[in-house]
């Protein structure tokens, strides 16, 4: 099926990988196959996989020009409901077994993944699912050749200490997108550093998490004031956002 896209979602829809997994994560559910949510359905691609599953999709998209596309996309498929609207506004009036929300990005801080899922899953059925699940986020100690906040795509940096886990996210929880933490880092090596990684690992379900993908959560390079340090050193480090705000809520120190 060839889909109607605006340019952003062609990119999208270029990342095979990212759609193989949430295909294979929507593919793999099984449960009474009722009603359905697609928040923030873009092009229509995730609503058309599901539309073999389920009686029902209601999908949302607030981006007039993606709508318009999706609507065209899936003007065929009579289970398919595709609106115009934010999530934020509409009135939902059923109970769904699965939500599907795929406005991801990295650690959640540049998207409005926490608002719309905190308000979206109180429409949810006891015992409904959704997908992705949540995510894992980890940090390193780098070098970065740019010294302000930016994507990993293209640019050089050098890690210098182990990979640390700092968070795992639950989607069914309830979430605050006020985040604060504080990290301990140890130094695999002598150098200089200037920055933090972060990774974004997306849980589809029990069985799938996928890895960073150019249009699925690509890492984020965030400056740290310059320091040296020498392998086998634990570094302490504060990292705050908060998720939604964008990269400019994002704060860094060592503690």
């Amino acid at each position: 099926m060839k889909f109607k896209t605006t340019p952003y979602h062609h990119d999208l829809l270029k990342d095979t990988d990212r759609l193989a997994v949430f295909f294979e994560a929507i593919d793999e559910y099984d449960s009474n196959t009722d009603l359905a949510f697609d928040l923030g359905c873009g092009s229509g691609i995730l609503s058309y996989f599901l539309s073999s599953k389920f009686d029902e999709i209601i999908s949302l998209e607030i981006n007039r020009g993606s709508y318009r596309c999706a609507k065209e996309n899936l003007k065929d498929f009579k289970n398919i409901k595709v609106i115009n609207s934010d999530v934020l506004d509409y009135d939902f009036i059923r109970k769904a077994d699965l939500i599907v929300c795929e406005m991801l990005d990295t650690a959640l801080v540049d998207e409005e993944e926490v608002p719309v899922l905190n308000y979206a899953k109180r429409f949810l059925k006891d015992g409904g699912k959704i997908i992705p699940q949540g995510v894992i986020n980890s940090v390193e100690l780098v070098n970065m050749e740019r010294h302000y906040i930016h994507w990993d795509e293209d640019v050089n940096y050098e890690v210098f200490s182990d990979e640390v886990i700092y968070s795992e996210i639950n989607f069914l929880d309830d979430i605050s997108p006020e985040f604060q933490a504080e990290i301990k880092l140890k130094a695999i090596k002598n150098g200089t550093v200037n920055g933090l990684k972060i990774t974004t690992y997306t849980r589809l379900n029990d069985n799938i998490i996928a890895g960073p993908m150019p249009m699925l959560n690509p890492p984020l390079l965030i400056p740290l004031d310059e320091r040296e340090i020498r392998e086998n050193d634990f570094i302490d480090v504060e990292l705050k956002y908060i998720m939604g705000n964008g990269i400019e809520s994002i704060e860094t120190k060592y503690l």
